[in-house]
């Protein structure tokens, strides 16, 4: 009798088909909401997930800008990277786990920890949104550009994802009571998928065009950092091997008027490339201006780099090289000049203290084009960057390229080279330049997807970090003509919608089927 009680509790019994176990399962509300809540965090860590993979190639800039606060360097971007892989693999697992109870008919009961470590995938990932939002907003023009590269891609994954989804839904929508039910789940679920089989058509893509441009040229940023330490002559000899060709590097005035290479600036300059903690203690917080050549020369510049292994390549080095690079010292821009000179690389610099120069004849500018006269090398290999004092420059060094961070000034100026971050300027103004004959170097660029999206758009060069991977790509990552693309689109949805259908039929097939079969077998308890 007692199962009679249950039984009577499916109203509509011998109409709808409704079992006991189903009932259970909606009746418990707590599950829903859970199941709601998972997916929700679901939805949000595997897109973070996505964020942070496309912002590495830009995780220095995170790791710089904590290293100015704590004054220690950690590779901050590192973890964060590992706590969001954890984070999205954990929820895609739970996620899997809950669709294959719902499947099976059975409540989601999750455990006490699982609800915690939801509520705290869900605060990371919107303290990470917020903190970029907030202090990285430029990385979101890096995350829109990528999907000019990934869209194709991602696509293709949500027609899988799509079909794999489908069996559930359509097994929702044949155990649904009533006709409005049905509608809205088969509504709902026919304009998603026309959103992904039509998502197509709005793909904007350089990659997809029937011609290839050259590959960019290669700019060594601060030489190879990956294989020496960064502005060292280890570093920039490196760089040669990889055939780049400019060297981009960092200039700043020793207290004696000697031009030397370093990046950091103002206080502290020397703490997170060299030992000056305990060459000169009690002088790690210097500027630039307390310090001769020969304190300078006195620096370890090397030490550093295997100990932090900032790019996570320490171990590809050989035994020989970890000791050249732990030997390496401070350089003097006229050593980099001979280097230049003898294997016919351009130099390109940054003058990181011009802004507290007045007078052009006591500014940065000045030293350092004095420095390059006496180093013979060819004034056209001089790409000319710093803003500061231009026109005085042209008028000591006529010979110099003369490179722009912006259009206007360029345009104002009649120049025709430019050099700006990556995600500056549109994929169609990059193209649109390039027909001007204007050359484009965009730094820094490091993975392959934006470098080869870069390729496909004309970029004339590009700086990056990473010249001894990129060296060796002889196409981009993917090139389709459009003729191409649209058959494999096309192909996808075709085949796509045969397997949905397919799926449908066949849950109608089995609900048809055990509809029957339940009957039959609740005819014999019934009649008790």
């Amino acid at each position: 009798m007692h199962k009679l009680e249950e039984i009577s509790k499916c109203v509509g019994f011998r109409e709808t088909g409704c079992d006991f176990h189903i009932t259970c399962y909606f009746l418990n509300k707590t599950a829903c909401y859970w199941f709601s809540f998972l997916s929700f965090v679901s939805i949000l860590a595997l897109p973070w997930m996505y964020i942070c993979y496309i912002a590495y190639n830009d995780h220095s800039d995170l790791n710089w800008t904590a290293f100015r606060t704590l004054k220690k360097w950690v590779n901050w971007y590192m973890i964060l990277l590992v706590i969001s892989a954890v984070l999205a693999t954990y929820c895609l697992l739970l996620q899997v786990f809950a669709l294959l109870h719902f499947a099976i008919r059975e409540p989601l009961d999750l455990h006490w920890l699982h609800k915690v470590l939801l509520i705290l995938g869900l605060l990371i990932v919107t303290l990470g949104t917020a903190g970029m939002s907030i202090k990285w907003k430029e990385e979101w023009k890096t995350v829109y550009m990528s999907f000019q590269a990934t869209a194709p891609f991602l696509q293709l994954g949500a027609l899988v994802a799509l079909i794999l989804i489908s069996w559930l839904v359509f097994q929702s929508y044949h155990r649904a009571k009533t006709t409005a039910c049905k509608v809205f789940i088969m509504v709902t679920f026919l304009i998603v998928s026309a959103a992904v089989f039509l998502c197509p058509l709005v793909i904007c893509s350089p990659c997809i065009n029937n011609t290839l441009p050259p590959k960019p040229a290669l700019v060594g940023h601060r030489g190879a950092p990956m294989l020496a330490p960064e502005n060292t002559m280890m570093s920039f000899r490196r760089s040669v091997e990889c055939e780049v060709v400019a060297f981009e590097t960092d200039v700043q005035l020793s207290k004696d008027m000697m031009p030397f290479l370093m990046h950091d600036d103002g206080s502290n300059f020397l703490l997170r490339t060299t030992d000056v903690k305990y060459t000169f203690p009690g002088r790690d917080n210097y500027t630039h201006t307390n310090f001769t050549v020969q304190e300078l020369k006195m620096l370890n510049a090397g030490e550093w780099f295997l100990r932090t292994d900032p790019f996570r390549t320490v171990s590809s080095l050989s035994e020989e090289e970890k000791m050249q690079a732990k030997e390496q010292t401070v350089p003097m821009l006229s050593e980099l000049l001979v280097l230049a000179k003898e294997h016919n690389v351009s130099l390109m610099f940054d003058l990181k203290n011009e802004k507290n120069s007045t007078e052009f004849y006591d500014s940065d500018s000045y030293y350092t084009i004095e420095t390059i006269k006496k180093s013979g090398i060819s004034p056209d290999k001089i790409w000319w960057l710093p803003p500061g004092f231009r026109n005085d420059v042209s008028k000591i060094a006529p010979g110099y390229q003369h490179v722009y961070d912006n259009v206007p000034d360029m345009d104002a100026d009649g120049g025709s080279f430019l050099n700006v971050k990556y995600s500056s300027l549109s994929t169609r103004k990059i193209s649109d330049l390039r027909n001007r004959n204007v050359s484009v170097n965009l730094w820094v660029v490091n993975e392959r997807w934006l470098f080869s999206l870069l390729w496909c758009t004309g970029a004339s060069s590009v700086t990056t970090n990473a010249c001894n991977l990129l060296k060796n790509m002889s196409r981009p990552d993917w090139h389709l003509k459009p003729v191409e693309y649209m058959c494999i689109w096309i192909s996808a949805d075709v085949i796509s919608m045969l397997l949905l259908f397919g799926l449908f039929l066949l849950q109608r097939k089995r609900k048809h089927v055990s509809h029957q079969s339940t009957w039959e077998r609740s005819v014999p308890l019934l009649a008790l």
